[in-house]
């Protein structure tokens, strides 16, 4: 599902035009991007969480050359699937 998808089928369900249904999106992701921009971790029960995982800078190997090659130091965003969606999507195979 894209986002454009998300946005019809709110704006459907919800009976909202597609411009309200777009600020409600937008809206819920930018909250989301905040929060995990100041490291907080965000739960919706029964679906999953978000979280910030931070490494340490480091120093690799090129494979190719086998020079060492320094990896700075990084944040990326993980999720984790509830054990209720976990459920409900195993359920339908």
């Amino acid at each position: 599902m894209t986002k454009s998808e998300l946005i019809e089928v709110i704006a459907r369900k919800a009976n909202l035009t597609k411009k309200k249904a777009e600020e409600l999106v937008n809206t819920v992701f930018d909250a989301f991007f905040l929060a995990m921009v100041r490291g907080d971790r965000i739960e919706i029960r029964g679906f999953g969480s978000w979280f910030v995982k931070h490494y340490k800078s480091y120093v690799g190997r090129n494979p190719k050359t086998g020079a060492d090659v320094f990896v700075p130091e990084k944040k990326l965003p993980f999720f984790k699937v509830g054990k209720e969606l976990k459920k409900r999507i195993d359920s339908t195979t």
